[in-house]
């Protein structure tokens, strides 16, 4: 987990993230994963186990079981309906603080290529969950801004 870091007036991932995250558990089965996924126009669930993230399932760990049978429609979605989330899931997933700072996990994201960085507590609880889309919603908002502030964008555009 990357550490926080706490210099004054500079935004944190808990600033960004969505704290009313949907997760399932080890023993949910990867058609709930599809539905849940589905249902909330999101890519990724965490996995917990009694308050405890122990893994990350993503869309693309669906697509990739799916493309694994080898079968027709109804035999995966059969399949779907056996298989447990704990046998795809990701279990060695970075996460962050909330006092992580943005920027920080923003270089995360595009260091390592995470689609999203899963927002752990001081007593490991999952607290909240940071995604590439919400770094592009901020994006817009500073972007936004600084099309107002002639000064500002010249400076954003010095640093692309």
């Amino acid at each position: 987990m990357m550490a926080p870091n706490h210099p004054g007036g500079s935004m944190r991932v808990s600033d960004l993230m969505t704290a009313d995250v949907f997760t399932l558990s080890s023993r949910s089965l990867l058609i709930d994963a599809e539905e849940v996924m589905g249902l909330r126009r999101c890519r990724h669930l965490p996995v917990v186990d009694q308050g405890r993230m122990v893994g990350l399932i993503t869309h693309r760990d669906l697509l990739r079981a799916s493309l694994s049978q080898k079968k027709g429609h109804v035999e995966q979605a059969i399949a779907k309906a056996r298989i447990n989330v704990a046998d795809v899931m990701h279990t060695d997933v970075a996460t962050v603080h909330p006092d992580t700072l943005a920027v920080d996990a923003a270089d995360a994201l595009v260091q390592h290529k995470y689609g999203c960085l899963p927002v752990v507590g001081d007593d490991g609880q999952l607290v909240g969950i940071v995604t590439e889309a919400d770094f592009v919603r901020l994006a817009a908002i500073l972007l936004g801004l600084a099309s107002e502030d002639g000064a500002l964008m010249a400076k954003v555009e010095a640093r692309l």
